[in-house]
């Protein structure tokens, strides 16, 4: 079982910002801002390729629902999700980061030759 699984059935505790029935948003344990909160359905799913696109549609809800209660929506944040090996993708449960609270910065680096 993936530990977002296991934070969803309550063998591992998190620090909810907010919850419903089928969505989960917590603070991420090594932040990367002010403000780095992990949302993630509570259904596994193992990356945005695998989601139905029914389950994204209240995801979006949700996530524009923790912005708000963020304050973060006029400001500004970052959301980011990873996919696979390349795309940086360290958990297999499909989880967004939401950033902000402050500048995000760059995303990506300039290109360089290899």
């Amino acid at each position: 079982m993936c530990i977002f699984c296991k934070i969803v059935k309550g063998e591992i505790p998190n620090q909810t910002i907010l919850e419903d029935e089928n969505f989960l948003a917590f603070n991420d344990i090594n932040p990367t801002r002010k403000i780095h909160v992990l949302i993630i359905p509570k259904e596994h799913y193992e990356s945005f390729d695998v989601v139905p696109a029914e389950v994204m549609s209240g995801m979006t809800t949700f996530i524009q629902k923790v912005a708000e209660k963020l304050n973060v929506k006029k400001s500004g944040y970052r959301l980011i999700t990873n996919i696979g090996d390349h795309g940086g993708q360290e958990v297999y449960h499909l989880h967004f980061h939401l950033i902000g609270g402050e500048p995000a910065g760059r995303l990506v680096r300039d290109r360089q030759e290899f």
